[in-house]
């Protein structure tokens, strides 16, 4: 993991860990995985790149061949800073809906916004 996605994940895992959730990093086939009760989480992210829109799609890519949970209490998330949000926006709302997907953005004081 490079630097910045060390950062975004650092800061992602935290977050999750303040509001409850029980965090793995590096949980086998995803960056983080966290349960909260009956709900998992499986999160990808990346970092500040200089190929925002191409390191996104390979994000997505990723955590869509790593969706190996169908019980309806899994979530995916998407997990970018927030210069890369737009990219992540890319994919329509509806199916990220269906997939149950989630984009949270982290800024560069390493607050976690969720962004639906």
């Amino acid at each position: 993991m490079h630097g910045d996605e060390e950062r975004v994940v650092t800061a992602y895992a935290d977050w999750l860990q303040r509001n409850g959730w029980t965090v793995i990093r590096g949980a086998g086939f995803v960056d983080v995985y966290a349960e909260r009760g009956p709900d998992k989480l499986y999160a990808e992210a990346k970092g500040r790149t200089t190929s925002v829109g191409l390191d996104v799609d390979t994000l997505y890519d990723q955590l869509l061949r790593r969706m190996q949970d169908p019980a309806t209490a899994a979530r995916y998330a998407v997990v970018v800073p927030t210069a890369a949000l737009q990219a992540a926006f890319r994919v329509p709302s509806w199916v990220r809906e269906r997939l149950r997907i989630e984009i949270y953005g982290v800024d560069d004081a390493g607050a976690v916004h969720s962004r639906g």
